[in-house]
């Protein structure tokens, strides 16, 4: 019988620890490295990814650390389901006196480059930048000089000094990024000697990271913000193919501000992973008063919950509630040592009480609110029954 029971146990440690993750398929790695990997991007096995648009690697590096990749070697730093975002490192452009390198890039066919997030910048004193995608249908170019001294700080308004930036348009889906010399190097002195040019996230560019001392290095990377659909297609022709249709139950399909497709959203009650058939879950509202309000009694529903107000009054328990509430009291003790008396108490509630009424003189009044906590008042603040 005690080996018995030490089996039970130690069958019920194991059923507990092996929770499933709700980000995740069943059996999938849930991070690599530091970075969390929701589905339906998936690492590992491909069928931990929704397809191969989202499959990830992860690989270990030199020093022995897990690196996120997109695609072969493009390291990605953060997922956002929320945001529909992915956020890489890429190599910049540069120019020195000595080398230069350029940036090409494609993305797959759900990725888009974000231009509400990212802004194409350049820095140097003798530097002039293009982007241009790959079908050449689009073109942007700044020119960055200067004049004297120039501090890369944040504070910088990269208007032509120092640095210079433009934005991106919409479906960007291609980068080449080149740079050059606007006076082959005759005006620079050797304390500027490079010149460098990237699309980088609006909210972790800092320039102070980039001194016009900076030299060229082989990590030179900037954070740049990726913008992903589940499929693109209308949320029309998606729902119409259930078997490829990337959105659980309990959600909704909407278009995403690029234009390229559709994502997915759990359902006003629900939370959780819109993409995995069952990871959108019934918020219990009742758990959480402070973001879902309840002045009568909470009663949780599927996908929304009911707030009853108490008897005698009414209104709609989540905004406050009118009305006259009797309670009865039980004949006690007053602390304090007064003496045992009985108490018939009504209150007057318009969201929580405003006044009270007792039926005995005594030099305090006991008052009650909503959730039947007590205290004692001078009876000079409220009404009192002859």
């Amino acid at each position: 019988m005690i080996l018995q029971r030490w089996v039970f146990l130690l069958l019920v440690a194991a059923v507990t620890g092996a929770t499933a993750n709700p980000d995740v398929r069943d059996g999938c790695q849930e991070r690599c490295g530091d970075v969390i990997v929701p589905y339906p991007f998936g690492i590992g096995e491909q069928r931990c990814a929704m397809n191969a648009n989202f499959f990830l690697h992860c690989n270990a590096t030199d020093d022995g650390h897990l690196e996120l990749l997109l695609g072969r070697n493009v390291p990605a730093r953060n997922i956002s389901l929320l945001n529909g975002t992915v956020t890489v490192g890429i190599h910049t452009s540069f120019e020195c006196h000595d080398k230069s390198g350029r940036l090409s890039m494609t993305l797959g066919p759900a990725y888009t480059f974000s231009d509400t997030r990212n802004m194409f910048t350049a820095v140097g004193c003798d530097t002039t930048a293009t982007v241009t995608n790959k079908e050449a249908t689009f073109g942007a170019a700044c020119l960055s000089l200067c004049t004297g001294n120039v501090t890369m700080s944040k504070k910088n308004p990269c208007s032509g000094s120092g640095c210079c930036q433009t934005s991106i348009p919409k479906g960007l889906k291609s980068l080449n990024i080149t740079i050059q010399s606007f006076r082959n190097h005759t005006d620079v002195s050797t304390s500027t000697p490079c010149g460098f040019a990237f699309l980088e996230d609006i909210d972790s560019l800092d320039l102070s990271d980039w001194p016009l001392s900076r030299t060229s290095k082989p990590n030179d990377t900037s954070n740049v913000v990726i913008e992903w659909v589940a499929q693109t297609e209308t949320c029309e022709e998606a729902r119409a193919n259930k078997s490829s249709y990337a959105c659980g139950i309990n959600t909704n399909c909407y278009y995403s501000d690029n234009g390229q497709g559709y994502r997915c959203a759990c359902n006003e009650g629900f939370e959780g992973n819109p993409y995995l058939e069952k990871g959108c879950q019934d918020i219990d509202e009742c758990k959480d008063p402070k973001k879902y309000t309840c002045h009568g009694k909470c009663h949780n529903t599927i996908g929304d919950y009911e707030c009853k107000c108490s008897l005698g009054m009414h209104g709609d328990g989540k905004v406050g509630y009118q009305g006259f509430a009797i309670t009865t009291i039980i004949a006690g003790k007053y602390p304090l040592n007064f003496s045992s008396i009985p108490v018939a108490a009504i209150a007057c509630f318009d969201c929580f009480q405003s006044s009270i009424f007792s039926s005995q003189r005594t030099n305090k009044l006991l008052l009650l609110d909503s959730a039947l906590h007590t205290s004692f008042i001078p009876p000079s603040q409220h009404m009192r029954l002859a």
